[in-house]
């Protein structure tokens, strides 16, 4: 498959990238600074551009089966107001229109689920910008036209691990951290697969059984 990947130098897009080309799969990373990604192989093109601009994506897309986007603010960024994301997934559905690619994979958190325990209220109210801008960036791809699926993680951590657990509009139970690595797998499978498409997916660590 031809996948355009946004959010390709973050720490889930260098799981994207490492497990996408590993898979087969021919990568475009379409990134502000390509000068990040230092690895070079004849199934990678990185792109230089801007996902806010809808035009600079939608000629990138070109003949691409699929978007995975990974897109976050930084950990500072975090606790700010912002409107990236939901700007972002604009850009991005309004290109995918104009390009003709239906299929995206999108990584979103699992703060968006209505769970009542202590962490996660105190998380929602710690990342409260970031909260608001990650259910506006739901609504729009939920909007869309697009073959979607939003997959709402718990904590990521660092990891080499790759199972995950899946629940649809739900978090997996037990579900309190997983690997960057895992989320990718799900992404890639996803669209492997075309599996979850038109759904909101919680995750876990661990193995669908």
């Amino acid at each position: 498959m031809r996948l355009l990947l946004l959010g390709a130098t973050g720490r889930t897009g260098e799981h994207l990238l490492d497990l996408g080309l590993a898979r087969g799969h021919h990568l475009t990373a379409f990134v502000r600074s390509p000068q990040k990604i230092a690895r070079r192989e004849r199934a990678l093109t990185v792109v230089k551009g801007d996902p806010l601009q809808a035009d600079q994506l939608a000629g990138a897309l070109a003949g691409h089966d699929a978007v995975l986007s990974a897109l976050g603010p930084s950990p500072r960024q975090a606790f700010r107001p912002s409107t990236m994301l939901s700007e972002c997934a604009a850009s991005t559905v309004a290109a995918m229109t104009t390009a003709g690619v239906e299929r995206l994979a999108v990584v979103s958190a699992a703060l968006l689920f209505p769970e009542k325990g202590l962490r996660f209220v105190l998380f929602r109210w710690l990342l409260e910008h970031h909260v608001r801008d990650l259910d506006a960036m739901e609504a729009v791809v939920r909007a869309s036209r697009c073959d979607f699926t939003i997959a709402r993680p718990p904590r990521l951590v660092d990891a080499r691990d790759e199972g995950y657990r899946s629940a649809r509009d739900a978090l997996p139970a037990g579900a309190d951290a997983m690997s960057f690595r895992a989320v990718a797998a799900f992404l890639l499978d996803c669209v492997e697969q075309r599996t979850h498409v038109r759904e909101i997916v919680g995750l876990a660590r661990g193995r669908d059984t």
